[in-house]
């Protein structure tokens, strides 16, 4: 059974699509190869390079077995960092040293200032599940208020596509609705369904309206109930869609909103200066096999619905049956079909909401994680194109190189104690190798630091030199805490997904709200566990290497404090009353993030919803 406002025979569309002639400008074979080569070479050098100098080190006295598994450890928890060290350098080369950057990664960009009518329809989705309704459908209406200022409003319409299984929140869902369409002169493109069950999740949800309305649309332009874009920002890729009719996905920069939240805000300062290089560098090379993170993307609907629709992966949860992280498999299917996965690597007007406390990020931490595991079913999938095999495989060792780190941290102590026993040992070696590591693991923030020092007003956008400065810091040392309690965590739940622990699926937190102390404990005695008998024994045999282990494991000890302080609304009002960790929309607000935050929803008047079976 499903709950619709508006059947898709009475939306007008009446208008009589043209067909689109104007080809796609690609990047010659050879060029695109070129760089491909370019970015492996200079990874497997550097791997290679890091590989020999931790062999010399590992192996100084003679292997042991402790040397062995640190070894592979090594090799495990490394490409990660060092892909993300060159994606950075990369895009800060495009960013600064380069004079047609743009036109070398987003050629198809051009296409944004043309004043061409726009004659594609789009449907603009807002996926829900239990999700806050009020502020959810907030979003939406900001999109359409915002797309019918820029005057192509007619070229779009507006879905609700509800998975909601809560009673209370669906009925609030369909007043909200109702409300809406009342009050909008567009009411006729505004539609609400809600399923009575969630089948394939998020990717099923989207297939359902695919199969009963993508005949009535060119485009489709996924939310979630945290997304939120501008009119401009989605016109202009509309235009880009529509100029170039063999890109199947466009994804936006998404970047974060203004948070009161500590842990968002901090978390979301560095993201931003971060992304901008390193999505620079990325898409200078994967080009046409880009990213798509599943929201805040136009995707071209009928490629899509002949050729992404999900395989059911071979036997049961948590790493069989339906696809969790349905995104990318999305983007390697339109890619193995012919069409262009582009990413935008800038900000256009393209925002959402992170987690708010340490607890919500590790969960949506781990839902990844699961999801991306899946992967392994799929890498043998008929058809794809090499790139795409290797961003599936990507995927997966992102979240593999965690526990290995875990296990490499828990060995240290072992490792340490075996070194005082070798008079000779490398020192200066294992100095240089750890100072390399932490240079490379840092190299997209420490890029981000640069490219908004090296832009016109780039800092002045954070609020100033000074401001810029101090959130940097703090943002460092954030990071480095919420990174070693996210590995034990995400070490934990793989080993459990051995054992079949799944994950379930339903609507996140959004609000800035304090963890009171017996839920860290609660929530994180496990790190703190690991940490007080790793940095203990360390204590024990070498003080040097546990003051040099810190940056590592103090994040284990400050587990329960860090996500109580970092989740404090005081701390969060702190911020944001001296002009901390705060981002340019801070300081220079959007109409659009005004009017989010204003949470405009109309009185609750007008038509009542008619119910009909799916």
């Amino acid at each position: 059974m499903s709950h619709t406002v508006e059947t898709a025979s009475k939306l007008p569309f009446a208008s009589r699509r043209r067909r689109l002639t104007l080809p796609t400008r690609l990047q010659s074979i050879s060029e695109l190869n070129r760089r491909r080569i370019i970015v492996l070479a200079l990874n497997v050098i550097t791997y290679a390079v890091l590989l020999a100098a931790a062999a010399q080190l590992m192996g100084a006295g003679g292997w042991t077995l402790v040397d062995g598994i640190m070894f592979v450890c090594f090799a495990l928890g490394t490409p990660w960092a060092i892909l993300g060290f060159w994606n950075a350098v990369i895009g800060l080369w495009l960013l600064h040293g380069h004079s047609s950057s743009m036109q070398a990664v987003a050629p198809f960009a051009r296409a944004a200032d043309q004043e061409a009518p726009l004659y594609v329809k789009t449907a603009v989705l807002m996926t829900l599940r239990n999700e806050d309704p009020e502020r959810a459908i907030a979003r939406l209406k900001t999109v359409q208020r915002s797309l019918e200022k820029t005057g192509q409003g007619d070229a779009y319409s507006y879905f609700v596509l509800s998975d909601t299984n809560d009673p209370l929140i669906a009925e609030r869902e369909e007043q909200l609705v109702r409300d809406w369409r009342a009050a909008s002169p567009a009411r006729a493109h505004i539609v609400y369904r809600r399923r009575t069950d969630n089948t394939g999740f998020k990717a099923g949800n989207v297939r359902d309206f695919c199969e009963r309305w993508g005949a009535e649309f060119d485009l489709m332009l996924p939310l979630d109930a945290d997304s939120l874009m501008s009119g401009e920002a989605i016109v202009k890729m509309t235009r880009m869609m529509q100029a170039h009719p063999r890109l199947g996905i466009l994804q936006s920069l998404v970047v974060g909103m203004p948070s009161s939240s500590a842990f968002a805000r901090i978390f979301q300062f560095g993201m931003r200066h971060g992304m901008r290089s390193y999505t620079m560098g990325q898409a200078w090379w994967v080009a046409d096999c880009g990213p798509f993170w599943g929201h805040n993307a136009l995707v071209r609907v009928r490629p899509f619905m002949v050729h992404c629709e999900l395989p059911q992966l071979p036997g049961k949860p948590p790493l069989g049956g339906p696809i969790l992280s349905h995104d990318q498999v999305e983007a390697v299917m339109m890619r193995k079909a012919g069409y262009e996965v582009r990413v935008l690597p800038y900000e256009i007007g393209s925002w959402e909401e992170n987690p708010p406390t340490m607890i919500d990020f590790a969960k949506r931490d781990v839902r990844w994680c699961q999801g991306n595991m899946q992967y392994a079913s799929l890498l043998g999938l008929p058809g794809l194109l090499p790139l795409s095999r290797f961003q599936l495989a990507w995927a997966m060792l992102m979240f593999i190189g965690i526990p290995a780190w875990t296990l490499m941290i828990a060995l240290l102590p072992a490792a340490a104690y075996e070194a005082r026993a070798i008079a000779d040992y490398p020192v200066g070696l294992a100095i240089g190798l750890y100072v390399a590591f932490f240079t490379m693991y840092l190299a997209p923030k420490i890029a981000g630091l640069l490219d908004a020092a090296l832009t016109k007003g780039g800092v002045d956008s954070y609020g100033g030199s000074i401001r810029f400065a101090i959130s940097a810091v703090i943002e460092l040392v954030f990071s480095f805490l919420q990174g070693a309690i996210s590995t034990v965590r995400t070490t934990v739940f793989m080993v459990g997904l051995v054992f079949g622990k799944s994950v379930t699926w339903g609507g996140q937190s959004r609000d800035a709200r304090g963890i009171s102390w017996l839920t860290a404990i609660e929530n994180f005695w496990p790190q703190t566990l690991f940490g007080v008998l790793v940095c203990g024994a360390l204590y024990m045999i070498s003080p040097t290497v546990l003051m040099w282990s810190l940056p590592l494991t103090i994040g284990y000890i400050l587990a329960v404090p860090f996500a109580v302080v970092s989740s404090s609304p005081a701390v969060g009002r702190w911020l944001r009353d001296w002009g901390l960790c705060g981002i340019p929309e801070d300081f220079e607000p959007t109409p659009e993030i005004e009017a989010v935050e204003r949470r405009l929803v109309e009185p609750a008047t007008g038509p009542s919803v008619q119910h009909q079976t799916a």
